[in-house]
């Protein structure tokens, strides 16, 4: 009986293995065409419709994209926007996460009833814009940073997660006369990094793919964020607004597919890179700071 339940066990696990391992290849699958076809030749994508291994490698599409001094620009201000606006986004929240984690706080329930209303209601795109106008922020990189300098989710959730760690330990770190921001630097932060450390990450890639703000409060073409000029280029390529010289290029422009295939490879592999070093803290953190409130 033993030998036949750990026979049904291990038959049973390979099963779980082989289902993750489909799961795993039908979810890899687009990103493999989009690489492909975004190395492909013109040729080859008119007779196949679906390429994972082209025949021929062609680099025109990279090559067009990497033209001009533009795209170089617009991804400094990218990893600009995307590291200061994550710097700020954590601090906002750690600082109001670590007093709303304390059930002594004067009006604490009242103040996570308007967190949470945030969660379900918002003034609205016309009045973010003519309040971020009246700030003087319309055309500066705090437009697409400020406003959203706190998510409602990801502060409950650390809230929870700091609520969580022993009350002990302030207590203690308070009778050696340790003051609030110092307990938070030196003892509640170095604890909570798997949570920090994954909603760092959360941030960082709502940052990366901001398109709608920096669009509503950039005027100036010289502050576009890679993902808006990728939308440019993808147009050029249409023939909808200006031509190839506009963007630099010096040689034909590449297919339409190709070159929008490379656009999504060349915006989203540098943010992708990231998850697999912060990957191991998702679970970890996300469960943690869910299991109370």
């Amino acid at each position: 009986m033993i030998r036949e339940h750990n026979v049904v066990g291990k038959m049973f696990t390979a099963l779980i293995y082989l289902a993750i391992a489909v799961f795993a290849l039908v979810t890899i699958t687009p990103f493999i065409h989009l690489i492909a076809a975004s190395l492909t030749t013109a040729e080859e994508l008119r007779e196949k419709s679906f390429i994972l291994f082209p025949t021929v490698i062609s680099w025109d599409s990279y090559a067009y994209i990497l033209s001009t001094n533009t795209i170089i620009r617009s991804m400094g201000v990218t990893i600009l926007i995307t590291v200061a606006g994550t710097l700020v986004n954590i601090a906002m929240t750690t600082l109001m996460a670590y007093p709303l984690a304390h059930k002594t706080l004067i009006g604490r329930d009242r103040i996570m009833l308007l967190v949470l209303f945030t969660m379900m209601f918002n003034g609205g795109m016309i009045p973010s814009f003519i309040l971020v106008k009246q700030l003087g922020m319309l055309n500066t990189y705090w437009a697409v940073i400020i406003p959203g300098a706190i998510n409602a989710f990801n502060l409950i959730v650390i809230k929870n997660f700091f609520q969580q760690l022993p009350d002990g330990l302030e207590e203690s770190a308070k009778m050696d006369g340790a003051n609030d921001l110092y307990i938070l630097a030196r003892i509640v932060i170095p604890l909570s990094m798997p949570a920090i450390a994954t909603f760092s990450l959360f941030y960082a890639v709502g940052h990366w793919n901001a398109f709608l703000t920096p669009i509503l409060y950039l005027n100036n073409p010289d502050r576009w964020p890679v993902q808006v000029l990728m939308r440019q280029i993808v147009i050029l390529s249409q023939g909808g607004v200006g031509d190839a010289a506009d963007m630099g290029a010096d040689f034909i422009l590449p297919p339409e597919q190709t070159l929008k295939s490379a656009v999504i490879v060349f915006a989203n592999l540098p943010i992708l890179l990231v998850y697999p070093f912060l990957q191991k803290h998702f679970a970890k953190g996300v469960l943690l700071g869910s299991v109370k409130g």
